[in-house]
Protein backbone atom coordinates (compact mmCIF):
# COMPACT_ATOMS: atom_id res chain seq x y z
CA UNK A 1 0.00 0.00 0.00
CA UNK A 2 2.82 2.90 0.49
CA UNK A 3 3.81 2.56 -3.06
CA UNK A 4 -0.06 3.22 -4.32
CA UNK A 5 0.47 5.99 -1.58
CA UNK A 6 3.49 7.74 -2.89
CA UNK A 7 2.13 7.13 -6.04
CA UNK A 8 -0.85 9.21 -5.46
CA UNK A 9 -3.06 6.20 -6.03
CA UNK A 10 -5.91 4.95 -3.80
CA UNK A 11 -4.74 3.08 -0.81
CA UNK A 12 -6.51 1.32 2.21
CA UNK A 13 -6.01 3.76 5.25
CA UNK A 14 -5.60 1.10 7.47
CA UNK A 15 -3.04 -0.84 5.56
CA UNK A 16 -0.75 -2.37 8.58
CA UNK A 17 2.63 -1.11 6.84
CA UNK A 18 1.48 2.44 7.06
CA UNK A 19 -0.11 1.88 10.38
CA UNK A 20 3.51 0.51 11.73
CA UNK A 21 5.02 3.97 9.92
CA UNK A 22 2.77 6.19 11.69
CA UNK A 23 3.11 4.95 15.01
CA UNK A 24 7.10 5.04 14.73
CA UNK A 25 5.81 8.93 14.16
CA UNK A 26 3.65 9.11 17.16
CA UNK A 27 5.89 7.95 19.24
CA UNK A 28 8.92 10.16 17.75
CA UNK A 29 6.01 13.22 18.28
CA UNK A 30 5.07 12.47 22.26
CA UNK A 31 8.81 12.37 22.78
CA UNK A 32 9.28 16.00 21.17
CA UNK A 33 5.98 17.33 22.36
CA UNK A 34 6.51 16.67 25.57
CA UNK A 35 10.58 18.52 25.49
CA UNK A 36 11.47 20.96 27.76
CA UNK A 37 12.54 24.47 26.27
CA UNK A 38 16.17 23.73 27.42
CA UNK A 39 16.71 20.96 25.99
CA UNK A 40 17.19 22.13 21.87
CA UNK A 41 19.52 19.52 21.01
CA UNK A 42 17.17 16.98 22.04
CA UNK A 43 14.40 18.72 20.07
CA UNK A 44 16.82 18.64 16.71
CA UNK A 45 17.51 15.09 17.34
CA UNK A 46 14.44 13.85 17.74
CA UNK A 47 13.12 16.12 14.65
CA UNK A 48 16.09 14.88 12.33
CA UNK A 49 14.92 11.06 13.21
CA UNK A 50 11.20 12.02 12.01
CA UNK A 51 11.33 14.20 9.20
CA UNK A 52 12.44 13.08 5.87
CA UNK A 53 14.74 16.93 5.87
CA UNK A 54 15.40 18.84 8.58
CA UNK A 55 17.43 22.33 8.04
CA UNK A 56 19.83 24.05 9.76
CA UNK A 57 19.03 26.52 11.51
CA UNK A 58 15.23 25.73 11.35
CA UNK A 59 13.11 25.46 14.27
CA UNK A 60 9.58 23.88 15.25
CA UNK A 61 7.97 24.91 18.19
CA UNK A 62 5.67 22.03 19.78
CA UNK A 63 3.09 21.02 19.71
CA UNK A 64 3.43 19.34 16.53
CA UNK A 65 1.53 16.66 14.36
CA UNK A 66 2.02 14.44 11.35
CA UNK A 67 1.06 11.61 9.83
CA UNK A 68 4.49 9.92 8.89
CA UNK A 69 7.15 12.77 9.12
CA UNK A 70 9.32 11.27 6.49
CA UNK A 71 7.57 12.91 3.74
CA UNK A 72 7.76 16.69 5.27
CA UNK A 73 10.67 18.19 4.27
CA UNK A 74 12.11 21.47 5.61
CA UNK A 75 14.47 23.89 4.14
CA UNK A 76 16.92 25.96 6.22
CA UNK A 77 16.59 28.66 8.26
CA UNK A 78 12.48 28.25 8.99
CA UNK A 79 10.87 29.11 11.76
CA UNK A 80 7.49 26.70 12.76
CA UNK A 81 5.30 28.40 15.50
CA UNK A 82 3.30 26.29 17.67
CA UNK A 83 0.37 23.52 16.53
CA UNK A 84 1.82 22.94 13.02
CA UNK A 85 -0.60 19.90 11.74
CA UNK A 86 1.48 18.37 8.53
CA UNK A 87 -0.71 15.77 7.21
CA UNK A 88 1.63 14.41 5.21
CA UNK A 89 0.44 11.26 3.30
CA UNK A 90 2.32 13.11 0.29
CA UNK A 91 5.51 14.75 -0.11
CA UNK A 92 5.35 17.88 1.70
CA UNK A 93 8.30 20.19 0.91
CA UNK A 94 8.41 23.66 3.00
CA UNK A 95 11.33 25.66 1.72
CA UNK A 96 14.50 27.92 3.56
CA UNK A 97 13.77 30.98 5.23
CA UNK A 98 9.56 29.84 5.47
CA UNK A 99 8.04 31.64 8.75
CA UNK A 100 5.03 29.60 9.42
CA UNK A 101 2.44 30.96 12.19
CA UNK A 102 0.80 29.18 14.72
CA UNK A 103 -1.82 26.44 14.08
CA UNK A 104 -1.16 25.79 10.08
CA UNK A 105 -2.26 22.89 8.98
CA UNK A 106 -0.71 21.45 5.59
CA UNK A 107 -3.14 18.65 4.17
CA UNK A 108 -2.17 16.27 1.40
CA UNK A 109 -4.94 13.44 1.82
CA UNK A 110 -7.71 13.42 -0.55
CA UNK A 111 -10.82 10.92 -0.02
CA UNK A 112 -13.08 9.85 -2.91
CA UNK A 113 -16.38 11.18 -3.61
CA UNK A 114 -18.13 7.76 -3.73
CA UNK A 115 -19.42 7.03 -0.19
CA UNK A 116 -18.65 3.24 -0.62
CA UNK A 117 -15.31 3.59 -1.11
CA UNK A 118 -14.53 6.30 1.91
CA UNK A 119 -16.55 3.67 3.85
CA UNK A 120 -13.89 1.06 2.81
CA UNK A 121 -11.34 3.52 4.05
CA UNK A 122 -9.84 4.05 0.39
CA UNK A 123 -8.11 7.48 0.13
CA UNK A 124 -5.25 9.44 -1.78
CA UNK A 125 -2.79 11.91 -1.95
CA UNK A 126 -1.64 15.57 -3.37
CA UNK A 127 1.86 16.75 -2.59
CA UNK A 128 2.35 20.39 -1.11
CA UNK A 129 5.27 22.43 -1.92
CA UNK A 130 6.15 25.75 0.10
CA UNK A 131 8.61 28.09 -1.64
CA UNK A 132 11.93 30.11 0.13
CA UNK A 133 11.16 32.91 1.99
CA UNK A 134 7.03 32.45 2.28
CA UNK A 135 5.29 33.57 5.35
CA UNK A 136 2.06 31.73 6.61
CA UNK A 137 0.15 33.66 8.84
CA UNK A 138 -1.19 32.00 11.38
CA UNK A 139 -4.46 29.48 11.26
CA UNK A 140 -3.06 29.00 7.46
CA UNK A 141 -4.82 25.86 5.91
CA UNK A 142 -3.16 24.71 2.90
CA UNK A 143 -5.17 22.39 0.88
CA UNK A 144 -4.00 18.82 -1.28
CA UNK A 145 -1.74 20.09 -4.38
CA UNK A 146 -0.91 23.48 -3.48
CA UNK A 147 2.54 25.24 -4.86
CA UNK A 148 2.68 28.58 -3.17
CA UNK A 149 5.84 30.29 -4.83
CA UNK A 150 8.97 31.81 -3.60
CA UNK A 151 8.58 34.89 -1.47
CA UNK A 152 4.62 35.16 -1.03
CA UNK A 153 2.81 36.22 2.05
CA UNK A 154 -0.35 34.07 2.85
CA UNK A 155 -2.67 36.30 5.67
CA UNK A 156 -4.17 34.54 8.74
CA UNK A 157 -6.72 32.72 8.25
CA UNK A 158 -6.40 31.52 4.79
CA UNK A 159 -8.22 29.12 3.13
CA UNK A 160 -5.30 28.08 -0.05
CA UNK A 161 -7.05 25.73 -2.17
CA UNK A 162 -5.19 26.54 -5.73
CA UNK A 163 -1.74 27.57 -6.72
CA UNK A 164 -0.39 30.70 -5.72
CA UNK A 165 2.65 32.61 -8.13
CA UNK A 166 5.54 33.96 -6.18
CA UNK A 167 5.99 37.74 -4.72
CA UNK A 168 2.24 38.15 -3.91
CA UNK A 169 -0.04 38.26 -1.01
CA UNK A 170 -3.02 36.48 -0.40
CA UNK A 171 -5.83 35.96 1.72
CA UNK A 172 -9.66 35.17 2.44
CA UNK A 173 -11.05 31.69 1.92
CA UNK A 174 -10.82 30.71 -0.64
CA UNK A 175 -7.02 32.50 -0.54
CA UNK A 176 -7.46 35.29 -3.50
CA UNK A 177 -4.30 37.30 -4.58
CA UNK A 178 -4.64 41.32 -3.22
CA UNK A 179 -1.14 42.29 -4.28
CA UNK A 180 1.75 41.92 -5.68
CA UNK A 181 5.23 42.23 -4.05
Amino acid sequence: MRERMLARDLYLADDSQLAAEHLRAMRLLEQFNRSATDEPAERERLLRELLGTYGEGSVIRPPFYCDYGHQTHLGARSFVNFGLVALDVARIAIGEDVQIGPNVQLLTPTHPTDAELRRAKWEAAQPITIGDNVWLGGGVIVCPGVTIGDHTVVGAGAVVVKDLPARVVAVGNPARVIRHL
